[in-house]
């Protein structure tokens, strides 16, 4: 075992991915599953894992064939079970009026999860890397994501298992070709037809600036997910004294609130019954609701938000939707 094996060993221990026995992995034939293969395999009696592989074809590109040919020559090497599909992929998307990428991803999983199944493997490994949060990152910032950008890629979600969560993509490829290892290029990977595509060079100059642009990038939101866990569980004591939910309604204790407490729990409280919650309509709506709560005991309106007192004047409840119309 090499420096670099050792290393991704001590970080999927010190997560505590929970992830052991039958494993089935997610190989495309390019670099970052065939080094997530390769990696697992020299990993697994230390792990404890069993390994079987899946290889899926789109049908999209004329290569396809030949990464096929590649998974299992790597898996004949490997002597290892593998599993192999061919997706309807276009006829996916136009049946279901979506683009080419989530066809793709829809029909891969539901295979993966059909196979995982079969074969009872417990996880599903792929190759999502630092670089892949990185780009998540960013794409979902563009799109006005909030706190919720601030996530990091968890190593572990559900069914799916990314056990090179916290690798460098770059750092995947010196590993193969330290080990003389081949792997099969995809060039739409560099064609400017998705958002995530169109990332990929502009974090590239990015890096040139900050070398360690991701690892810092992960932290950052390793910090803010231990936050929004602490903030979220003072949210959960307040619950049932300050404020809790009723009859679809939010009841706020009379009390001065600080503007941030209240928003906190408005985005935890709208979140549970469905409400819209942008950020900018919470930081509108806080402040007004905590200025009432403080000095006013008649029903007010803010947009859409009804506030009423509730009989005793305990608390007021703040309701959404339209006034009920007058006869």
């Amino acid at each position: 075992m090499n420096r670099f094996e050792s290393d991704l060993l001590a970080q999927i221990q010190r997560r505590g991915d929970g992830v052991g026995g039958r494993v089935l992995v997610a190989c495309s034939g390019g670099g970052d599953s065939v080094a997530l293969l390769v990696l697992l395999w020299t990993l697994r009696k230390s792990l404890g894992l069993e390994l079987c592989v899946a290889h899926a074809e789109h049908g999209l590109r004329e290569e396809s064939p030949e990464d096929a040919a590649f998974v299992r020559q790597l898996c004949r090497a490997l002597d290892l079970d593998l599993a192999e599909a061919s997706l309807g992929v276009r006829a996916h998307a136009e049946d279901q009026g979506i683009g080419l990428e989530m066809a793709a991803r829809e029909l891969r999983w539901d295979w993966l999860r059909q196979e995982a199944a079969q074969c009872g493997a417990g996880a599903v490994a792929t190759g999502h890397t630092l670089d892949d949060h990185s780009e998540t990152v960013f794409l979902r910032l563009a799109r006005g994501g909030g706190l919720g950008c601030l996530q990091p890629l968890a190593p572990r979600q559900g069914l799916r298992w990314s056990p090179l969560a916290e690798v460098r993509r770059e750092d995947l490829r010196a590993y193969l070709d330290c080990r003389k290892l081949p792997w099969r290029e995809d060039a739409s990977n560099a064609e400017p037809f998705t958002a995530r595509n169109r990332w990929r060079p502009i974090l590239a100059e990015m890096r040139k600036e900050a070398p360690e642009l991701d690892r810092h990038l992960f932290e950052t939101h390793l910090q803010a997910d231990e936050a929004e866990g602490l903030a979220q569980s003072l949210i959960a004591q307040w619950e049932g004294t300050r404020w809790y939910i009723g009859e679809g309604a939010i009841a706020c204790l009379r009390e001065p609130w600080a503007e941030v407490e209240l928003r906190w729990t408005l985005e935890a409280a709208f979140r549970r019954l469905g409400w819209p919650r942008e950020s900018a309509l919470l930081r509108g709506l806080a402040p007004w609701l905590a200025e009432q709560l403080l000095h006013t005991r008649n029903p007010s309106t803010w947009g859409n938000f009804h506030l009423n007192p509730e009989p005793g004047g305990r608390y007021m409840h703040l309701r959404l939707g339209p006034l009920p119309s007058r006869t």
